[in-house]
């Protein structure tokens, strides 16, 4: 975790009924493995929070397979591999979904605070807590616009007393709110928590910004060393070899302009494929359209029926293909899919 490594939200493979897709959910979890990430993040926005619903039940099947599809596919790989599960709700619920995914084998939770929406700061470090007696916990900036709510320093600082806090995913997408996260960590004094980007708008940037804060008198420097990202569930392989090229820049002196080139891509790409323009109202959908277009999935079904993608949304996902082809990792997809498939 420390050293940085690429985990996908992993999405959800429906069939036309809207039930689980076991044989491309599988494919899925392959694809990323083989792409070369380091773990994966299941029960997240990009899973479909529905999944928890009574009616539908699919939290824990979807947690189980996922990890016996990662152990099995990866039996011969030695190399590290984490399992992260979201964690939601109050906070019974969330230490009940927490307890479940530590019995299932995951390694941490991502913790989101978006039902808590009217807690006070110390109520949400309590909650915080709660999970952490559990297992491992990641921090989570969730956006506003998509359910988040503003945290301020303070709150960051707090929570980085948590000893069991082993990363934080900053998803603000707002660049004040990010170094708020990195300088409370940074005043901490902790460097066993892994920062990772959420900003799927700023993915390279955060990526290669050293971000030098001044604690007791020196300066320390703090890196976002990897990402957990909605936008990394699609061409993959691309963005492990995107992150390993990052790696190899931090120690250049002078960064190639051509590092700016590629983050405005990026973001463009992710504009259509989360619909900033619409609010990200078709951001699951979005994702899904790629995966659907290489075959890693049969449609863009979620588990809401009114949840698909924007008016003029394809047209955009088409712009970004053609603009910036190179983004895109179909040739790897095509050479393995059957595989995964099978």
């Amino acid at each position: 975790m420390l050293a940085g490594t690429v985990i996908p939200a992993h999405p959800l493979a429906l069939t036309a009924r809207r039930t689980l897709d076991e044989q491309r959910q599988r494919a899925l979890t392959r694809y990323y493995i083989d792409a070369g990430v380091g773990g994966i993040a299941v029960g997240v926005h990009a899973t479909q929070f529905a999944i928890r619903d009574p009616q539908v039940g699919l939290l824990q099947p979807v947690l189980e397979l996922a990890a016996e599809t990662a152990w099995s596919w990866r039996a011969r790989d030695p190399s590290p591999f984490i399992l992260i599960s979201g964690v939601c709700g109050d906070t019974k619920q969330a230490v009940a979904e927490a307890s479940l995914a530590a019995s299932i084998g995951y390694n941490a939770g991502l913790v989101s605070l978006a039902a808590l929406s009217h807690a006070s700061d110390e109520e949400l470090l309590r909650h915080c807590r709660a999970v952490a007696d559990v297992f491992p916990i990641f921090g989570f900036y969730l956006q506003p616009a998509v359910g988040g709510r503003p945290l301020g320093y303070r709150f960051w600082r707090e929570l980085a007393e948590i000893a069991n806090l082993i990363g934080i995913k900053i998803a603000p997408f707002d660049r004040y709110a990010t170094v708020d996260v990195v300088r409370a960590v940074a005043d901490a004094g902790r460097d066993d928590i892994a920062l990772y980007t959420g900003n799927d708008d700023s993915i390279i940037v955060d990526l290669l910004t050293p971000f030098a804060c001044r604690v007791d008198g020196r300066t320390v420097v703090r890196r976002i060393v990897g990402g957990l990202l909605g936008q990394w569930a699609v061409w993959t392989r691309r963005a492990v070899e995107l992150l390993e090229q990052t790696k190899r820049a931090w120690d250049d002196d002078l960064l190639d302009r051509k590092w700016l080139a590629g983050a405005a891509a990026l973001t463009d790409a992710n504009s259509a494929i989360f619909d900033a323009r619409n609010r990200f109202a078709g951001c699951i959908p979005g994702v899904h359209e790629i995966l659907r277009r290489q075959g890693l999935l049969r449609g863009t079904w979620c588990l809401n029926p009114n949840e698909r993608l924007s008016s003029g949304q394809s047209r955009e996902i088409d712009r970004v293909l053609r603009s910036y082809p190179d983004l895109a990792d179909d040739e790897f997809v095509a050479g393995n899919l059957e595989r995964w498939l099978n």
